[in-house]
Protein backbone atom coordinates (compact mmCIF):
# COMPACT_ATOMS: atom_id res chain seq x y z
CA UNK A 1 0.00 0.00 0.00
CA UNK A 2 1.31 3.47 -0.88
CA UNK A 3 2.09 5.85 1.96
CA UNK A 4 -0.57 8.40 2.87
CA UNK A 5 1.11 11.81 2.85
CA UNK A 6 0.53 15.50 3.32
CA UNK A 7 -3.03 16.81 3.38
CA UNK A 8 -4.48 13.31 3.02
CA UNK A 9 -2.70 12.18 6.18
CA UNK A 10 -3.65 15.33 8.08
CA UNK A 11 -7.33 14.71 7.27
CA UNK A 12 -7.09 11.31 8.96
CA UNK A 13 -5.89 12.75 12.28
CA UNK A 14 -7.94 13.57 15.38
CA UNK A 15 -5.64 16.06 17.17
CA UNK A 16 -6.08 14.86 20.72
CA UNK A 17 -5.69 16.52 24.11
CA UNK A 18 -7.29 14.44 26.87
CA UNK A 19 -4.93 14.81 29.83
CA UNK A 20 -6.74 15.71 33.01
CA UNK A 21 -4.62 18.81 33.64
CA UNK A 22 -5.21 20.32 30.19
CA UNK A 23 -5.74 24.05 30.44
CA UNK A 24 -7.91 26.24 28.25
CA UNK A 25 -4.77 27.83 26.85
CA UNK A 26 -3.46 24.41 25.80
CA UNK A 27 -6.79 23.48 24.23
CA UNK A 28 -6.80 26.73 22.26
CA UNK A 29 -3.31 25.93 21.05
CA UNK A 30 -4.46 22.52 19.79
CA UNK A 31 -7.32 24.20 17.94
CA UNK A 32 -4.90 26.63 16.31
CA UNK A 33 -2.62 23.76 15.30
CA UNK A 34 -5.52 21.76 13.89
CA UNK A 35 -6.59 24.66 11.68
CA UNK A 36 -3.02 25.31 10.58
CA UNK A 37 -2.28 21.71 9.63
CA UNK A 38 -5.73 20.71 8.39
CA UNK A 39 -6.45 17.93 10.87
CA UNK A 40 -9.84 16.26 10.77
CA UNK A 41 -10.81 17.14 14.34
CA UNK A 42 -9.75 18.26 17.78
CA UNK A 43 -10.61 15.58 20.34
CA UNK A 44 -11.20 16.73 23.93
CA UNK A 45 -12.95 15.88 27.16
CA UNK A 46 -16.55 17.08 27.05
CA UNK A 47 -15.94 19.99 29.43
CA UNK A 48 -13.91 21.67 26.67
CA UNK A 49 -16.46 21.23 23.88
CA UNK A 50 -17.96 24.76 24.03
CA UNK A 51 -14.48 26.30 23.92
CA UNK A 52 -13.36 24.10 21.02
CA UNK A 53 -16.57 24.74 19.08
CA UNK A 54 -16.01 28.48 19.42
CA UNK A 55 -12.34 28.25 18.45
CA UNK A 56 -13.05 26.11 15.38
CA UNK A 57 -16.12 27.98 14.16
CA UNK A 58 -15.90 28.69 10.45
CA UNK A 59 -13.15 26.11 9.86
CA UNK A 60 -13.39 22.63 8.38
CA UNK A 61 -12.01 21.06 11.57
CA UNK A 62 -14.56 18.98 13.47
CA UNK A 63 -15.18 18.92 17.23
CA UNK A 64 -14.76 15.47 18.82
CA UNK A 65 -15.69 14.71 22.43
CA UNK A 66 -14.95 11.64 24.52
CA UNK A 67 -17.78 10.20 26.62
CA UNK A 68 -17.59 7.89 29.64
CA UNK A 69 -13.87 8.46 29.50
CA UNK A 70 -11.54 6.76 30.26
CA UNK A 71 -13.11 3.82 32.12
CA UNK A 72 -16.55 3.38 30.57
CA UNK A 73 -17.74 2.23 33.98
CA UNK A 74 -20.78 4.39 34.44
CA UNK A 75 -24.50 4.11 33.76
CA UNK A 76 -25.58 4.15 30.13
CA UNK A 77 -27.99 6.98 30.86
CA UNK A 78 -25.09 9.08 32.12
CA UNK A 79 -23.04 8.37 29.00
CA UNK A 80 -26.02 9.18 26.79
CA UNK A 81 -26.63 12.43 28.65
CA UNK A 82 -22.97 13.43 28.32
CA UNK A 83 -23.12 12.69 24.60
CA UNK A 84 -26.31 14.73 24.17
CA UNK A 85 -24.81 17.66 26.12
CA UNK A 86 -21.64 17.57 24.03
CA UNK A 87 -23.57 17.56 20.75
CA UNK A 88 -25.81 20.38 21.98
CA UNK A 89 -22.71 22.44 22.68
CA UNK A 90 -21.01 21.80 19.35
CA UNK A 91 -19.58 18.28 19.14
CA UNK A 92 -19.63 16.71 15.69
CA UNK A 93 -18.33 13.33 16.85
CA UNK A 94 -18.54 11.29 20.05
CA UNK A 95 -15.92 8.73 21.15
CA UNK A 96 -17.47 6.54 23.87
CA UNK A 97 -15.88 3.89 26.08
CA UNK A 98 -17.67 0.55 26.37
CA UNK A 99 -18.57 -1.26 29.60
CA UNK A 100 -15.50 -3.51 29.54
CA UNK A 101 -16.55 -5.50 32.59
CA UNK A 102 -19.89 -6.40 31.04
CA UNK A 103 -18.12 -7.60 27.91
CA UNK A 104 -15.68 -9.71 29.93
CA UNK A 105 -18.63 -11.34 31.70
CA UNK A 106 -20.35 -12.15 28.42
CA UNK A 107 -23.25 -9.74 29.05
CA UNK A 108 -23.44 -8.81 25.41
CA UNK A 109 -26.93 -7.32 25.57
CA UNK A 110 -25.69 -4.84 28.17
CA UNK A 111 -22.79 -3.81 25.95
CA UNK A 112 -24.99 -3.46 22.88
CA UNK A 113 -27.63 -1.49 24.79
CA UNK A 114 -24.96 0.78 26.26
CA UNK A 115 -23.68 1.65 22.80
CA UNK A 116 -27.23 2.06 21.48
CA UNK A 117 -28.05 4.49 24.31
CA UNK A 118 -25.11 6.70 23.40
CA UNK A 119 -26.00 6.36 19.72
CA UNK A 120 -29.41 7.80 20.56
CA UNK A 121 -27.96 10.51 22.78
CA UNK A 122 -25.44 11.52 20.12
CA UNK A 123 -28.16 12.11 17.57
CA UNK A 124 -26.68 13.51 14.35
CA UNK A 125 -23.08 13.19 15.53
CA UNK A 126 -20.72 10.46 14.40
CA UNK A 127 -20.17 7.75 17.01
CA UNK A 128 -16.89 5.94 17.66
CA UNK A 129 -16.79 3.04 20.12
CA UNK A 130 -13.59 2.65 22.16
CA UNK A 131 -13.17 -1.05 22.93
CA UNK A 132 -9.86 -0.89 24.89
CA UNK A 133 -8.17 -3.70 22.99
CA UNK A 134 -5.36 -4.22 25.52
CA UNK A 135 -7.90 -5.61 28.02
CA UNK A 136 -9.62 -8.00 25.59
CA UNK A 137 -9.01 -11.38 24.02
CA UNK A 138 -9.21 -11.61 20.24
CA UNK A 139 -12.60 -13.29 20.58
CA UNK A 140 -13.86 -10.41 22.74
CA UNK A 141 -12.54 -7.88 20.23
CA UNK A 142 -14.45 -9.59 17.44
CA UNK A 143 -17.60 -9.73 19.54
CA UNK A 144 -17.60 -6.08 20.56
CA UNK A 145 -16.85 -4.90 17.02
CA UNK A 146 -19.94 -6.78 15.87
CA UNK A 147 -22.00 -5.36 18.75
CA UNK A 148 -20.90 -1.82 17.88
CA UNK A 149 -21.96 -2.30 14.28
CA UNK A 150 -25.33 -3.73 15.38
CA UNK A 151 -25.90 -0.74 17.68
CA UNK A 152 -25.37 1.77 14.88
CA UNK A 153 -21.86 3.03 15.58
CA UNK A 154 -19.87 4.64 12.79
CA UNK A 155 -16.42 3.59 14.01
CA UNK A 156 -14.68 1.17 16.31
CA UNK A 157 -11.61 2.55 18.08
CA UNK A 158 -8.76 0.67 19.71
CA UNK A 159 -7.92 2.46 22.90
CA UNK A 160 -8.28 5.33 25.35
CA UNK A 161 -4.53 5.67 25.68
CA UNK A 162 -5.04 5.54 29.46
CA UNK A 163 -4.87 1.77 30.01
CA UNK A 164 -2.03 -0.75 29.77
CA UNK A 165 -1.31 -0.40 26.04
CA UNK A 166 -2.49 1.35 22.89
CA UNK A 167 -3.12 0.50 19.27
CA UNK A 168 -1.39 -2.35 17.46
CA UNK A 169 -1.28 -3.25 13.80
CA UNK A 170 -2.65 -6.70 14.63
CA UNK A 171 -5.68 -5.23 16.37
CA UNK A 172 -6.41 -2.84 13.53
CA UNK A 173 -6.24 -5.71 11.07
CA UNK A 174 -8.61 -7.81 13.23
CA UNK A 175 -11.09 -4.97 13.70
CA UNK A 176 -11.14 -4.17 9.98
CA UNK A 177 -11.76 -7.83 9.15
CA UNK A 178 -14.80 -7.87 11.46
CA UNK A 179 -16.46 -4.60 10.47
CA UNK A 180 -15.74 -4.79 6.76
CA UNK A 181 -14.78 -2.00 4.36
CA UNK A 182 -17.50 0.54 5.10
CA UNK A 183 -17.29 1.12 8.87
CA UNK A 184 -14.56 3.32 10.31
CA UNK A 185 -11.62 1.97 12.33
CA UNK A 186 -9.66 4.38 14.52
CA UNK A 187 -6.15 3.65 15.81
CA UNK A 188 -5.53 5.50 19.04
CA UNK A 189 -3.00 5.22 21.83
CA UNK A 190 0.74 5.32 21.24
CA UNK A 191 0.69 6.33 17.57
CA UNK A 192 3.54 8.83 17.76
CA UNK A 193 5.61 8.35 14.60
CA UNK A 194 5.05 8.63 10.87
CA UNK A 195 6.03 4.97 10.47
CA UNK A 196 3.53 3.83 13.10
CA UNK A 197 0.74 5.83 11.49
CA UNK A 198 1.49 4.42 8.05
CA UNK A 199 1.49 0.87 9.45
CA UNK A 200 -1.92 1.45 11.06
CA UNK A 201 -3.35 2.84 7.83
CA UNK A 202 -1.96 -0.07 5.82
CA UNK A 203 -3.63 -2.47 8.28
CA UNK A 204 -7.01 -0.79 7.80
CA UNK A 205 -7.22 2.30 10.00
CA UNK A 206 -9.28 5.14 8.56
CA UNK A 207 -8.59 7.57 11.40
CA UNK A 208 -5.63 8.17 13.74
CA UNK A 209 -6.07 9.59 17.23
CA UNK A 210 -2.86 11.17 18.48
CA UNK A 211 -1.38 14.13 20.29
CA UNK A 212 1.61 13.86 17.93
CA UNK A 213 -0.17 14.89 14.74
CA UNK A 214 2.21 17.74 13.96
CA UNK A 215 5.20 15.39 14.08
CA UNK A 216 3.39 12.90 11.84
CA UNK A 217 2.55 15.37 9.10
CA UNK A 218 5.84 17.24 9.35
CA UNK A 219 7.66 14.08 8.32
CA UNK A 220 5.74 14.04 5.03
CA UNK A 221 6.70 17.50 3.83
CA UNK A 222 9.85 16.47 2.02
CA UNK A 223 7.95 13.79 0.10
CA UNK A 224 4.67 15.54 -0.47
CA UNK A 225 5.60 19.20 -0.55
CA UNK A 226 3.55 21.95 1.06
CA UNK A 227 -0.04 21.04 1.78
Amino acid sequence: MEEVLGRALARMIDHTILKQDATEQQVRQFCSEAKQHGFFSVCVNSVHVPLVAAELEGSDVAVCAVVGFPLGAMASAVKAAEAAWAVEHGADEIDMVIDVGALKEGRHDVVRDDIAAVRKGAGRAGLKVIIETCLLTDAEKRTVCSLAAEAGADFVKTSTGFSTAGATVEDIRLMRAVVGPDMGVKASGGVRTFEAAQAMIAAGASRIGTSSGIALVSQTEAAAGTY
